[in-house]
């Protein structure tokens, strides 16, 4: 007969980088498909925001400020190319390079998935109110700059 008590929890489930790595698989799975079912990946939305945060830049430019590796960019910049969310013009300082610059269907297409984003955030952190969900946030966020500033 089985017991109705519940299991006691594995002293690996516990460790903070187990969790850690455990939710980050179901933050990047909700993620890819929010961003999926509005027809998009990721690199999509982080170089649309890039756009519009920081305006028209060359690829060298948006690959440092969107932190995508220069030989993932080009492909992602003509898939949304041939789709008209961006637009390259040569560069009117430097005609051997081009200015990448968002389109008004490239807005739209961010708005879009700034709404899945909120959805995916809502879902992933249902179980914490708003103050727990900002604690978490600031928490994640100094053990990111700990690191990156370690790894310099």
């Amino acid at each position: 007969m089985k017991s109705t008590t519940e299991e006691p929890t594995a002293r690996w489930k516990r460790l903070p980088s187990w969790l850690l790595t455990q939710t980050a698989g179901h933050a990047h799975r909700l993620v890819t498909e929010g961003f999926s079912a509005a027809g998009s990946r990721g690199y999509h939305y982080r170089l649309l925001a890039t756009l519009e945060e920081f305006g028209p830049a060359s690829q060298a430019d948006l690959s440092r400020r969107s932190g995508i590796h220069v030989s993932d960019l080009v492909a992602a910049i003509n898939e949304l190319a041939d789709r008209e969310l961006v637009e390259r013009a040569p560069d009117p300082v430097d005609r051997r390079r081009n200015v990448i610059s968002l389109t008004a269907a490239g807005e739209g297409q961010l708005r879009r998935l700034e709404r899945r984003l909120a959805e995916t955030q809502d879902e992933l952190l249902a179980p914490l109110g708003p103050e727990e969900r900002g604690q978490l946030t600031e928490l994640l966020s100094r053990l990111l700059d700990h690191h990156e500033r370690r790894g310099e």
